[in-house]
């Protein structure tokens, strides 16, 4: 329907083809549609984000951005080996590196640093909310051949229950 961590007037937010495969439901869409798109999905899905954003800020809450995504196990022809990528751009990202470390504690995981894709200008989300704001955060990326089905997702429930936490106290305990 629409990418909502691309810019929404971005033509990669609602794509009619993704690594050669056509998304019938995006070919064709009329410049009518596309702004329903947007406030139907796209504006309520960031305005959520900014007021528990807002919220926290207003009761002193710390607060770190955490971002997740999933990417296909092959694009192009070229297998993606990554169990997960932990993406950040060098801003406040005391946390993603943080959380990269308390990741590959388990060295059953292949974790990747800035794989399979890198923070850029592509990105909406985290720059939106969290450079301005001078928030840490990390863009995640989990192979989506792992998360497919009930018991890969609560292993991944499982594994970000422990490292999250852990990668905050990294960072807390720096900074004190």
């Amino acid at each position: 329907m629409i990418d909502c961590n691309r810019d929404p007037l971005s033509p990669e937010a609602i794509p009619s083809l993704s690594d050669d495969t056509p998304i019938s439901g995006n070919a064709g869409i009329s410049s009518d549609d596309r702004p329903g798109r947007i406030a139907a999905i796209h504006e309520p899905y960031q305005g959520a984000i900014a007021l528990e954003i807002e919220r926290r800020e207003s009761m002193k809450h710390p607060t770190i951005l955490v971002a997740l995504h999933s990417f296909t196990p092959s694009l192009a022809g070229v297998l993606r080996p990554w169990d997960i990528g932990v993406l950040h751009d060098g801003r406040q990202d005391s946390f993603a590196r943080a959380l990269i470390e308390a990741l590959r504690i388990d060295e059953t995981l292949e974790v990747a640093d800035n794989e399979p894709y890198r923070m850029d200008s592509t990105d909406y989300t985290v720059p939106l909310h969290a450079f301005e704001r001078g928030l840490l955060y990390a863009e995640l990326e989990i192979r989506q051949d792992l998360i497919t089905f009930p018991s890969g997702q609560a292993r991944w429930c499982r594994i970000l229950a422990n490292v999250l936490p852990a990668a905050y106290e990294a960072v807390s305990k720096g900074s004190k």
